[in-house]
């Protein structure tokens, strides 16, 4: 798994909780998974905007 050994992730998790601490480490988690959706989201939309006028029948102009 990208070159790294259970010690060495062992170490980076632990480093996280250090920075983060056991409370906020879900929280932290589902921001990041949030933020990974909203990127997915977006990168598979359409790049065109619709610029086209929508008709409005309640117009009084």
């Amino acid at each position: 798994m990208f070159g790294l050994g259970i010690t060495e992730i062992l170490l980076i998790l632990g480093i996280i909780i250090l920075i983060f601490g056991a409370k906020k480490l879900p929280e932290v988690g589902s921001g990041l998974g949030r933020a990974i959706q909203n990127f997915k989201k977006a990168s598979s939309e359409s790049e065109e905007i619709d610029v086209t006028p929508s008709k409005d029948k309640n117009k009084d102009a």
